[in-house]
């Protein structure tokens, strides 16, 4: 199965990603149940469009408002444990790498495969 181009077979899927909340400020956990590879798609291309991300700038990325009753709500930020494993599943399939200078880049083979994906995505459009 391929959803959004990237090998879902080769991202290992933990078992906890159909209770766990993506943040504090959510009630209840995703009904998607392919959630987890959008997630990771989604922070594979913000990647692959501004490098140097790292497990804080997406906490802020997918961050949210928390509501607080009578309170006035507050910006929350999400998990770092989803990002932190999505980062670690996709450096496992080389898709992303270290960078020295702090956070995440793509990869040369990383950046192809996006590319495949993007062509695809415009020859069907």
């Amino acid at each position: 199965m391929v959803l959004f181009g990237l090998a879902v077979n080769s991202i290992e899927l933990p078992p906890w990603t159909d209770i766990v909340k993506t943040a504090k400020f959510k009630e209840l956990a995703p009904y998607d149940p392919d959630w987890y590879y959008i997630r990771a798609a989604s922070m594979a291309r913000k990647i692959y469009m501004r490098g140097g991300l790292g497990v804080g700038a997406f906490r802020r990325i997918y961050g949210g408002s928390q509501r607080n009753g009578s309170r006035p709500p507050h910006f929350c930020k999400s998990s770092g444990s989803i990002a932190r494993h999505i980062l670690q599943q996709l450096q496992n399939v080389n898709i992303i790498d270290i960078d020295p200078k702090g956070g995440r880049i793509i990869t040369s083979s990383g950046r192809r495969d996006l590319d495949q994906v993007a062509g695809r995505i415009a020859v069907a459009l």
